[in-house]
């Protein structure tokens, strides 16, 4: 995945605030939070790491799949951007 490596701050942040929304459920689960509070929580991890699996998806199709330069049998720009919708779509 060396294409991450560009943006390795930005995912790596990205990690660490699910970790502190995880330690937030955690803590909720513990102190007997009601339902509604923790489903709240837990939807806002889930939300996160769907973010976070729509950029990694997203960069891999950009560098590995449409980049003509590197790659020239790569896939139809236009196309790639139509299955990029599709995918952002579904992890929302």
């Amino acid at each position: 995945m060396a294409h991450t490596i560009r943006e390795k701050q930005k995912l790596l942040s990205r990690v660490r605030r699910m970790r502190g929304q995880v330690e937030a459920i955690e803590r909720a689960l513990e102190s007997e939070a009601g339902c509604e509070q923790v489903l709240h929580l837990i939807a806002g991890v889930r939300g996160a790491m769907a973010g976070l699996m729509a950029e990694v998806v997203e960069d891999h199709v950009r560098s590995h799949l449409v980049d003509a330069e590197k790659h020239p049998g790569a896939l139809n720009a236009e196309a790639a951007e139509q299955l990029m919708d599709v995918i952002r779509t579904y992890l929302k």
